[in-house]
């Protein structure tokens, strides 16, 4: 399983194959993405325009004559003193037309980038929801939320703003040199020369940027992850006064993103500085040039004023060149990064010609090896045979393996060998989402979201009747609950049901269970963290949960599990006993009786 830190990003410099990969995206805004660019052709062009008009104009202001001649693709122009004298006005009129098109590219970049985004990240939480638990252990909060929500936000928005960013620059370049060559062939080849040099470094500096890029992700995640630990532990870190140590932990954080950062400047920041000094070099060299230019008569004072100012203009799209060469190397990392989310696999998924299961019989577990990290198995050679609408317990110390077993039966894990039947039927041969439709959990920590309590106990079947509603809550006993709150089973309970006491949000995932009315039931330790009231409440609503179910329970406190039709007792993954408590209790040195007797001894009832 991939961890997503680990990431290769090695399609990061194939362009055309990553822009094939966008395309989907980018033709949901191939209309005004396209518009966008094109507007962009005026917009970089109007830049030559006032370094154009100033030939004519200086030349008239230098001479004073009534009117100045020009040659453009063989033809000769004359303009008349009154038109000359228009010239910065229609200067203004054009900075005003380049506002307005700058207004409208920035809009439709805007919303071409965020459209894209947005798509993208449609496309990736499915991608995320469809992956197994396995890929949440191996992955932090941290690093998921960056990869599947921030990267897409640099793969868009700066796609669109980069090419645009491109276009603009190279019609500035082609505006400018197109003045240069007007003015001067000789000069042009000296000053364009000089410019090719001086970008010619972008190149040198890919690889960093995909190696810090990289880096800067990891480290962006890891402060996530600090931040979301933070948040949802503050109880922990003010009772064991943790503060300091969160504090230092995320100041090296910060540390590490700096040297990062400034590691890129290192390598990225020299570049302005030599591309201006290398076209001071140029700009020498054309003055110098020029004078003899203007001279031999070669060259007006208004072409050379003209060229000069075409040349100091032409510095600024050969830096945002670079500049954008250097982004666009940036955002095509991310879009690596991207769509190798888009390549994961869940490990679990649905055989060819998958089955539906047609009620619920018998559940075997049968050789089932498995592990979660290599060479250490967790389950050694499991057997159990559960009979239809039994109720079994699981036994043992902590990290026996209970969990696990339940766990497996869902297909949260996949095993390593041996088998797991329902009714008869392999599971890794059924279909995943009808095997868990058959499924109900009641965990010792109930997940409820951020909503009201209908809406998290309509989980367990959005398309209930108010009478199945209405029923759950009864046979949940949480009607008397929810009929002391205001707003009754629309209340809102808050993120993680912080609002609700423990037993609360116990009665509110059996609920959830209730309305499901899945023909097996799995109970994690769902009274384990209660206090007595609260668990004899919940066991009321557990009873009503279980009946007439195959009911799998794992239960810490063992006076819990006297009704169970049998106890699996496991040490160290290996089914060691199994029988009726009544059973297991009058075996002379079982380990059921061993656990039994060393909990009551504690006062552990």
């Amino acid at each position: 399983m991939l961890k997503l830190k680990d990431t290769t990003t090695r399609d990061a410099f194939r362009y055309g194959y990553l822009l094939n990969k966008m395309y989907p995206y980018i033709k949901l805004v191939l209309g005004r993405s396209i518009l966008l660019f094109l507007l962009a052709v005026p917009l970089g062009l109007l830049d030559g325009v006032v370094a154009f008009s100033l030939r004519p104009y200086m030349d008239f202001v230098v001479n004073g004559n009534e009117y100045q001649t020009f040659e453009l693709l063989g033809h000769t122009f004359k303009l008349q003193a009154f038109f000359i004298k228009l010239i910065p006005i229609a200067i203004v009129l054009f900075a005003l037309v380049q506002g307005v098109l700058k207004y409208i590219c920035n809009y439709l970049s805007d919303w071409t980038g965020n459209k894209m985004s947005n798509a993208l990240k449609v496309d990736l939480f499915k991608k995320l929801t469809s992956m197994d638990t396995k890929f949440f252990d191996v992955n932090s909060s941290g690093i998921v939320l960056s990869r599947f929500f921030t990267d897409p936000d640099t793969a868009s928005k700066n796609l669109i703003n980069t090419l645009k960013s491109f276009i603009l620059a190279i019609f500035e370049f082609v505006a400018l040199v197109f003045v240069l060559l007007f003015n001067s062939w000789k000069l042009a080849l000296i000053g364009i020369g000089v410019m090719g040099i001086a970008i010619t470094p972008v190149i040198l500096i890919k690889k960093k940027i995909k190696n810090v890029s990289n880096a800067t992700m990891v480290v962006s995640g890891d402060m996530t992850t600090n931040f979301n630990e933070t948040f949802a532990g503050n109880k922990i870190i003010t009772a064991y006064n943790l503060q300091q140590n969160q504090n230092h932990k995320f100041e090296e954080q910060i540390h590490e993103q700096f040297d990062l950062t400034m590691s890129l400047t290192k390598r990225v920041g020299w570049m302005s500085p030599i591309m201006y000094f290398v076209c001071s070099i140029g700009i020498a060299i054309v003055m110098n040039y020029g004078n003899s230019l203007i001279l031999s008569g070669e060259m007006t004072a208004g072409s050379f004023a003209s060229f000069v100012t075409s040349l100091l203009l032409l510095y600024k799209p050969t830096k945002s060149l670079g500049l954008t060469l250097t982004n666009l190397q940036s955002t095509f990392v991310s879009i690596a990064r991207v769509f190798e989310l888009f390549d994961l696999m869940p490990e679990i998924k649905n055989s060819q010609n998958a089955k539906k299961l047609d009620g619920v019989g018998d559940i075997e577990f049968s050789h089932v090896w498995f592990e979660y990290e290599e060479g250490q198995p967790v389950l050694k050679d499991f057997n159990l045979k559960v009979n239809a609408n039994e109720t079994i317990a699981l036994v043992g110390n902590s990290g026996g393996g209970k969990s696990t077993v339940v766990s497996l039966l869902p297909r949260f894990y996949d095993i390593n060998s041996g088998s797991i039947k329902v009714n008869g039927e392999d599971i890794r041969n059924l279909d995943i989402e009808n095997l868990r439709n058959n499924i109900s959990f009641v965990f010792q920590d109930n997940y409820l979201f951020t909503g009201t309590i209908k809406e998290n106990i309509l989980m367990g079947k959005p398309n209930a009747s108010e009478e199945e509603l209405l029923q759950a809550i009864k046979l949940s006993h949480l009607d008397e609950f929810i009929g002391t709150l205001p707003d009754g089973i629309d209340t809102v309970v808050g993120e993680r049901g912080a609002s609700l006491s423990g037993g609360q949000r116990q009665r509110v995932a059996i609920a959830r269970a209730l309305i499901k009315n899945a023909p097996i039931v799995i109970l994690d330790e769902a009274t384990s963290a209660l206090d007595n009231e609260s668990e004899a409440i919940v066991q009321k609503a557990l009873d009503n949960l279980m009946r007439n179910k195959t009911v799998f329970v794992i239960a810490h406190r063992l006076s819990t599990i006297h009704s169970a039709n049998r106890i699996a007792v496991l040490n160290e993954g290996e089914l060691v006993e199994l029988g009726t408590h009544d059973e297991l209790i009058n075996k002379k040195d079982g380990r059921y009786r061993y656990l039994y007797e060393m909990q009551f001894s504690t006062g552990g009832v």
